[in-house]
């Protein structure tokens, strides 16, 4: 069973679309908990549907990629292949 706030955590990150990434801050703050950006990375560490929930789509609010489950590697990996821009582990925007 999940919470009201892992259920809006997950929901947020569903409607990221493919090529464009949103940091934990602003999940967060789509899941009406502003300071709870910690929190958003230990949902998105245990997501339940890697297929739907497209974690890799969130990034550290200084644009470092930060941390994958699958490890950091496969995360730039599947931005770069969704045409985001990567240089030395930040987004470039």
């Amino acid at each position: 069973m999940i919470s009201i706030f892992q259920k809006r955590v997950l929901e947020a990150v569903k409607r990221i679309p493919r090529g464009k990434v949103l940091t934990y801050k602003e999940i967060a703050k789509l899941a009406n908990s502003p300071k709870a950006y910690r929190a958003v990375g230990n949902i998105l560490n245990k997501n339940p549907d890697i297929k739907t929930i497209p974690c890799h789509r969130v990034i550290r609010s200084d644009g470092q990629v930060g941390g994958y489950r699958f490890g950091t590697q496969k995360k730039i990996s599947l931005l770069k292949k969704e045409g985001v821009l990567i240089r030395k582990r930040n987004i470039v925007t």
